[in-house]
């Protein structure tokens, strides 16, 4: 018997919950609760409220997933500030 396929969501993050659970806004209109993988724990990825992440979900359960991918910002970040050199003044 084949092990059943994962479906993944695309959603938003609404709320930060202990023990790195947080609580999902589906693009499809749905909330759910997911918690972090263990590979996205392993290489500390943080996660914020606001952020686009991708959910895989049971087809058993769809109140219940798993965080699999935060998604990069769309919005341009500021440009990076150059710093002043100052010379030494000879003696």
């Amino acid at each position: 018997m084949a092990k059943e396929e994962l479906i993944a969501f695309e959603g938003v993050i609404l709320e930060l919950l202990p023990d790195a659970r947080f609580r999902v806004q589906l693009d499809n209109g749905h909330e759910a609760l997911a918690y972090m993988s263990g590979k996205m724990k392993k290489h500390r990825i943080r996660v914020l409220v606001g952020d686009r992440i991708t959910v895989e979900m049971t087809p058993y359960d769809l109140t219940k997933g798993r965080l699999t991918f935060r998604h990069k910002d769309e919005r341009p970040t500021a440009a990076p500030t150059r710093r002043r050199t100052y010379m030494k003044r000879g003696r």
